[in-house]
């Protein structure tokens, strides 16, 4: 299915409207930036996509429409010489080697951006590409909340448009999620809600290998937030889990504890285990480095984190480890829904209580699952929990289906027949099953 033409052009025009002719090196940007601050070309694509998807989205851009334009302008700003736009160099001296650095002007390069934005905007006004979706509705449920912390650490990332978004141009479907949850700070979460997903589709394994792909990108990602750490002095971290759904397969990857789960027709299904330091696996390993994990109202890596692996934790590496699990699954067509959430949650619901919560939140409102992670997250702060609370529900089936199948009513309640062709039967709001069925998967 193919973006209506009519209503990206009524996007593209109003743009160019409101910005007549490109931008000159003294006129504000068209978005709240950090004009001054320096980044270096690896983190490039990460931060000139988040501005311009938080841009556009502002201006009801049509996701597939706005995923498409932001590939091509970053496209073009990389084809550019970047030394036009050299801050700085420092230097890195890493396991005895040294490296130098560029670091470009970030004001001057997302002024350079949108001038290469609005040039596209220009042609795709006379000419609009074919922009493909997804070949079926991905319906994703997700809801956050700071809860009763000072300060909200979580970030969580749904991109059904991965594929516009890095210009891969196959016939297979691919759709990421992710949920990092901070600590320390919101810088390490930031960071990861921004990098970990343009890490992974330029990683070189994506197409052959994308579980090595996942897993890879959490050390890259993790690598290039110590050295933006090391600059500016930051001492945060974050846990974090990203799905990859490609054609039939989920592709997971995780560090720390936030965590993703399954429910396959009725039942919670376990997809891996989180990394805490009383794992007798990552206490070993911590010890093995000089490191000790000690019981402090909670079990700690050296009397502090409660996690053993995240991204960030400069003053704690290499006891918090930067290195990712992942795992990879066939699906087969009865997954009800994907699940991921911080430890806010999961320590509160445990994975068969998800069933029966979301089973009961489509009763009430008639298989309409679009507020099913509110739910969810009110459950955990009924229950106990204290932290902020992210939850992303990712509906692989109708949710009145889902309704239908758990009533005992034969009677589908889909008025797309085709659906169970695809492995992508994405409906964002809530599924539930039968309760207390719970099933690990182990690799």
């Amino acid at each position: 299915m193919a973006l209506p033409a009519e209503a990206a052009r009524g996007v593209l025009g109003s743009l160019l409207r409101d910005f007549p002719s490109p931008l000159g090196p003294e006129d504000p940007l068209p978005w709240s930036a950090q004009g001054s601050a320096a980044l270096s070309r690896a983190e490039a694509p990460g931060e000139l996509a988040e501005l311009a998807r938080s841009f556009l989205g502002g201006r009801n851009a049509p996701p597939l429409l706005a995923a498409s334009l932001i590939h091509a302008a970053i496209d073009r700003v990389l084809q550019t010489d970047l030394s036009v736009f050299k801050k700085q160099s420092v230097e890195e001296e890493k396991e005895g080697d040294q490296r130098k650095f560029t670091l470009l002007d970030g004001g001057s390069l997302q002024r350079c951006f949108f001038n290469k934005l609005r040039d596209i905007c220009c042609e795709w006004q006379k000419q609009l590409p074919s922009l493909k979706s997804l070949k079926c509705f991905l319906l994703i449920s997700s809801h956050a909340i700071r809860n009763v912390r000072r300060k909200m650490e979580d970030r969580h990332v749904s991109l059904p448009e991965f594929n516009q978004l890095f210009g891969l141009s196959d016939d297979v479907d691919r759709v990421y999620f992710a949920v990092f949850d901070g600590h320390g700070g919101v810088d390490a979460a930031n960071y990861a809600a921004t990098h970990l997903h343009v890490n992974v589709a330029l990683h070189k394994e994506i197409l052959k290998n994308p579980t090595e792909a996942l897993k890879g990108s959490f050390q890259q990602t993790d690598e290039m937030f110590l050295f933006k750490a090391e600059r500016e002095r930051l001492r945060s971290g974050t846990t974090g889990v990203s799905a990859l759904i490609v054609g039939n397969r989920l592709h997971i990857a995780w560090v720390g504890d936030s965590q993703v789960m399954l429910v396959q027709q009725g039942k919670a299904v376990t997809l891996m285990e989180p990394h805490k330091p009383e794992r007798e696996d990552e206490r070993m390993r911590i010890e093995a480095l000089g490191g000790c994990v000690t019981y402090m109202d909670c079990w700690r890596v050296n009397g502090t984190l409660a996690v053993s692996r995240a991204i960030g934790d400069l003053y704690q590496k290499p006891f918090i480890s930067g290195n990712a699990d992942g795992n990879s699954f066939e699906l087969t067509g009865s997954e009800d829904y994907l699940l991921l959430a911080c430890d806010g949650f999961f320590d509160a619901i445990r994975p068969y209580d998800v069933v029966d919560l979301v089973l009961d939140h489509l009763k009430q409102n008639k298989g309409d699952g679009l507020k099913a992670a509110e739910r969810l997250v009110a459950a955990a702060k009924e229950n106990g929990s204290s932290d902020n609370i992210t939850v992303l529900v990712v509906f692989l089936r109708n949710p009145p289906d889902i309704l239908a199948d758990c009533l005992g009513d034969p009677k589908s309640l889909s008025a797309d027949e085709g659906a169970e062709d695809s492995p992508f039967n994405f409906f964002s709001s809530e599924m539930n099953n039968q309760s207390d069925s719970h099933t690990t998967i182990k690799s």
